[in-house]
């Protein structure tokens, strides 16, 4: 993989996806496609679990010829979002591409949520993406990127986990305001959100996301399947490309089925017919 042409212009790029270093998760499936493209990626994760398989997501990329860094960071404390954004800039002096994939949730009812539990979300999942874009934008060139990762969630009113779609609808309004503010007065930056519905991944347990996945099944129409890391990371991969440069302030679903399904999702969702 040495300096591939990507026909999509990002050749020499340089990336930082938070949340990237679990071997079957989203992240770690946008870095590898970014990296095969010829994207520097850098690859985030803030559990010392995660080290381990985080290390390996950099070994795959960079055994096949693609560059790749590993660094620990907490986004949600500013002080290690910032550290996460000089460490890239002192590796590869710059940063095009931010991908806000980074992501926590509790599930359970509003009324017995602990003030713990929904700070962490929020601090997780709204204040960690504004964090590294405060920290990020001073270094990114004209024309970059910011793609964030939503979640259906955000519309569905997920009865099984409405804090976690909260915080993913504040996400959704922070990338409709800051289209123009990115824009307009930072070069024409580009911020765009892609909303995955239920993905297999290694952040569910396997019982959980069978039944997630068996309920919503019946709903598809394109193929008789949920999505898998690489859909998701194939339209966050078209958002970076440079033919991407007039879509901003957009959530881009990458759960078609769903779209169709709110009268339903409180019965799919609700936490006894996934849980029990």
């Amino acid at each position: 993989m040495t300096e591939p042409k990507s026909p999509l212009g990002l050749q020499g790029k340089v990336a930082i996806v938070t949340g990237s270093g679990k071997t079957r998760g989203i992240g770690a499936a946008i870095a590898s496609l970014l990296a095969q493209h010829g994207v520097s990626v850098v690859i985030s994760y803030v559990s010392p679990s995660t080290a381990v398989s985080a290390a390996g997501v950099a070994e795959r990329i960079t055994t096949a010829g693609g560059k790749a860094l590993v660094v620990q960071a907490d986004i949600s404390r500013p002080d290690e979002a910032r550290s996460l954004v000089d460490q890239t800039v002192a590796a590869f002096g710059k940063v095009d591409i931010l991908v806000n994939n980074a992501g926590t949730g509790s599930p359970g009812p509003v009324l017995s949520a602990s003030p713990e539990s929904m700070a962490t979300t929020f601090a997780v999942n709204v204040f960690g993406p504004v964090y590294l874009m405060q920290a990020a934008v001073p270094h990114m060139p004209p024309h970059s990127r910011v793609v964030n990762i939503g979640s259906v969630a955000s519309k569905l009113g997920i009865s099984g986990s409405p804090l976690y779609g909260a915080s993913k609808a504040a996400m959704d309004a922070l990338t409709f305001a800051m289209a123009m503010e990115l824009g307009r007065n930072h070069g024409g930056i580009t911020i765009n959100t892609v909303s995955p519905g239920p993905v297999d991944t290694d952040g569910l347990p396997p019982q959980v996301a069978e039944k997630v996945h068996r309920a919503m099944i019946p709903m598809t129409r394109v193929e008789e399947r949920t999505g898998t890391v690489e859909d998701v990371a194939d339209v966050v991969l078209l958002l970076c490309a440079e033919q991407s440069r007039w879509i901003s302030g957009q959530v881009i679903s990458v759960c078609e089925e769903l779209e169709i399904a709110l009268s339903l999702s409180a019965k799919c969702f609700h936490p006894q017919n996934v849980l029990d």
